[in-house]
Parts: structure tokens; C-alpha cells; sequence
């Protein structure tokens, strides 16, 4: 049995860090969505889904996540009237999600609330370790993508 590296007994300790930071980033969201009836998911999709019309399968693609779990959540995001649905001229049956009024307001005030409580917990690190936290977790993302890439490729 092979013994883990100091590499890699780094990167498990990073991987346990992320997972517990998730978790407490998803609760940090859904108090932030709270007040306007959302959802950590749901602000997600909205984020992604503000910029233009996007169909499902494409905000699954950019989240990393499947196909179904985006559309369960577009479905409530919808029945909620925080996005419509509508034709999608390249794709007859993938409709695009369209944000509406309720839902710009509601991701206007949690976009305010988001940078307030950024603001609120960043103030005591330094920018530099922050900036070096991000590129750090950006290298591992690609590494990844191109670990799973080579994989594929074998």
C-alpha cells in the first residue's frame, strides 16, 4: 500500500478544509437568500441566469453539477416566478431561463447583502493571502479538469 506523499497528505488536508468551508458557505448563503425566498441553489442559478438567457444544461456545465439537479431547481425558481422559461431558437426543446423583475430584485438585494458580509469577513486577512488562496484553489481546479480530461482520454 503506497504511503501518502507530504504533497499529498497537503492536498487531502486542503480537500477536508473545502468541504467543511463549503458546508459553511452554504449556510452563510442561504441566511443571506433567506429573507427573499431563496435558496444558496437557488442564488446560484439565478447568478448564472442573470447575465442572458441560458438553458439548463449549460448553467450545469458552468456549476458542475447534473442536468437534472439544475432543473429541479429551475422548476422552483420558476414556480416561485424568479425565472421564466422561454423558446430557445438554437434547441426546439431546451427552453432558456429568463430572469424576471421578482427575481433582478431579489438578486439585487442579496448581491448588496453578499459584498457587505464579504467585506464584513475579509477584514482581518490580507489581501495577499486571499489573492494567493484563489490562485492556489484556480491551479487545483485546472489540475483537476485536466487530471479528469486525461482520464477520459485512456
Amino acid at each position: 500500500m503506497s504511503e501518502p506523499s507530504a504533497n499529498g497528505s497537503a492536498f487531502t488536508e486542503l480537500i477536508l478544509e473545502v468541504f467543511r468551508l463549503n458546508g459553511l458557505l452554504l449556510e452563510a448563503g442561504d441566511r443571506l437568500t433567506y429573507p427573499v425566498g431563496l435558496s444558496s441553489a437557488r442564488w446560484q442559478v439565478l447568478g448564472v441566469v442573470e447575465h442572458q438567457p441560458t438553458p439548463v444544461a449549460h448553467v450545469a456545465r458552468i456549476m458542475g453539477l447534473t442536468r437534472q439537479s439544475i432543473q429541479q431547481t429551475a422548476d422552483a425558481l420558476a414556480s416561485d416566478g424568479f425565472i421564466t422559461y422561454t423558446d430557445n431558437p438554437h434547441h426546439r426543446r431546451a427552453k432558456l431561463m429568463t430572469i424576471t423583475s421578482k427575481g433582478r430584485k431579489a438578486l439585487d438585494y442579496i448581491q448588496q447583502c453578499q459584498i457587505d458580509w464579504a467585506n464584513q469577513v475579509s477584514e482581518t486577512l490580507s489581501l495577499e493571502a486571499l489573492e494567493t488562496a484563489v490562485t492556489v484553489l484556480q491551479q487545483l481546479r485546472e489540475r483537476l479538469e485536466s487530471h479528469e480530461a486525461n482520464e477520459l482520454d485512456e
